[in-house]
């Protein structure tokens, strides 16, 4: 059975993280969508909450499971039995910094990376840009599913 992970933060899950999802669960018999702990970093919904969204966003591909996990990537993936790590580059700026993750991932455990190019229509979108498009009242419709709109929406109502 070949594996791959599917890492991030998903704060929140875009249409461009699913495009990659998708694309890699075509590849492989199972990808697991592994919502990564950085308590470094300030996230708008909690690691359950981002988990639980991402369950109900991946259900229409069946070989997709989504868990989280606190540490080392390549951890997880030695824990797990994956062989692949996918990651999505929109620019050439991802390109440097996932590189030099990757040949240490790989440095480490023999992990392989894969990178995926965005699908142009996402090449912009960030889980972070989406935020503030939101919280200034932009329409998110076309940059997140329906499930997630909601719930950004309602977090950032409450917030205010």
């Amino acid at each position: 059975m070949t594996r791959a992970v599917c890492p991030g933060s998903y704060d929140p899950a875009t249409n461009g993280h699913l495009d990659i999802i998708g694309r890699a669960a075509k590849l492989y018999d199972e990808v697991v969508v592994a919502v990564m702990i950085n308590k470094t970093k300030k996230t708008l919904f909690s690691v359950e909450e981002r988990t639980e969204m991402l369950r109900e966003v991946t259900a229409q591909w069946p070989n997709v499971r989504v868990d989280s996990w606190y540490g080392l990537l390549v951890d997880y993936c030695r824990e797990n039995d994956i062989q692949a790590i996918v990651k999505g580059l929109r620019a050439v700026s991802d390109y440097d910094y996932e590189l030099q993750m990757a040949q240490m991932n790989y440095q480490l455990t023999g992990v392989e990376t894969l990178f995926m190019p965005t699908n142009p229509i996402y090449s912009f979108l960030a889980s972070s840009l989406v935020k503030d498009v939101a919280m200034y009242g932009g329409d998110v419709t076309s940059l997140v599913p329906p499930a997630i709109k909601d719930r950004l929406l309602a977090r950032l109502a409450e917030s205010r």
